[in-house]
């Protein structure tokens, strides 16, 4: 069987830079096991791929892997996706929405004067939460540096998203950003595995599994989200997630989108928008807009955007 597949770069409206992303249309006969073996071969931080929709008013249903594991929420493979599988579609509207194991994600499309799109701005299908904390040791020995390097004046190091678990820590200044260094032994030690038991196709509202079984092995902490304040109110952060075979991420959609819930919590306000760069160290320079607001009800919202750049198409031979 051979599927057509694209890549993009997201989050950058030039190629070659931003997060690189496979998106594989036609995946509806694959299980999860195959899945995982060819995003282990395109090798990038996710890979998508598309499936049909059982639910009214989505475009596909996804599934979401890394090199070493599913996710059921990312940021840069719906953004990608969503503006891919528009220009393939023909899309006409605002919007497009995708199902995935996290809930349903809409995406806002943005276009240029032609009507071609160029992006897509997602909301998390999660509101903002914290699950757990994380001591400033801790984070430092994942990342090589000294504790002092570690700040806690804005928050404390914490574990949470919307949708996607991160442990976030802000960093003292861009000379720590840059040294910092992932030591997977040290993740493995402060942020262990545990065994998720779920269906084979992860899907939501699927029953889990309480027998032995050979499921996927899930760190408890997707990655490690670092950042810092830049002068002009931005951030500039990396992502490391060594655990699911991401060394470390150009541009992570769902870390950020966590990291403007935290920052918005942290300053008390009702709404925030900012910047974040990241793959700066990396080669690949990211932009990622980001916007936070309580809703009605007190709660929490993020949303994130930013460009994507198509760069290959292509079949690869799966079975």
């Amino acid at each position: 069987m051979r599927l057509e597949f694209e890549t993009c770069d997201v989050f950058t409206d030039t190629r070659f830079g931003g997060n690189p992303l496979a998106v594989v249309y036609g995946a509806g006969a694959l299980d999860g096991a195959a899945m995982q073996q060819v995003a282990r071969e395109f090798n990038l931080s996710e890979t998508v791929f598309v499936l049909p929709a059982e639910a009214e008013g989505a475009a596909a249903r996804i599934r979401i892997f890394t090199p070493g594991a599913e996710l059921p929420f990312a940021g840069h493979p719906n953004v990608g996706t969503a503006a891919l599988l528009a220009r393939r579609l023909g899309t006409a509207g605002e919007t497009i929405a995708l199902d995935q194991a996290a809930g349903r994600v809409v995406a806002r499309l943005t276009r240029d004067a032609a009507g071609e799109v160029t992006g897509a701005e997602i909301e998390a299908p999660q509101p903002f939460a914290t699950t757990g904390t994380l001591a400033p040791e801790a984070v430092a020995a994942c990342i090589g540096l000294p504790p002092a390097a570690v700040l806690t004046t804005i928050h404390a190091p914490v574990i949470g998203g919307c949708g996607n678990s991160m442990a976030f820590a802000e960093l003292a200044d861009l000379a720590a950003l840059a040294a910092a260094t992932p030591d997977a032994g040290a993740f493995r030690a402060h942020l262990p595995a545990r065994v998720e038991r779920t269906d084979p196709d992860l899907r939501a509202g699927s029953r889990p599994c309480h027998e032995p079984c050979a499921h996927r092995a899930a760190a408890a902490a997707v990655g490690l989200h670092l950042h810092v304040a830049l002068p002009d109110g931005n951030r500039r952060a990396r992502m490391f997630g060594p655990l699911v075979g991401v060394p470390e991420d150009p541009a992570t959609g769902s870390a950020n989108l966590g990291l403007a819930g935290l920052l918005l919590r942290a300053g008390g306000g009702d709404r925030l928008a900012l910047t974040v760069e990241q793959g700066i160290e990396m080669g690949r320079p990211s932009r990622l807009a980001l916007r936070a607001w309580r809703d009605a009800a007190g709660t929490i919202r993020a949303a994130v955007g930013g460009g994507v750049v198509a760069v290959a198409t292509g079949r690869i031979g799966v079975g």
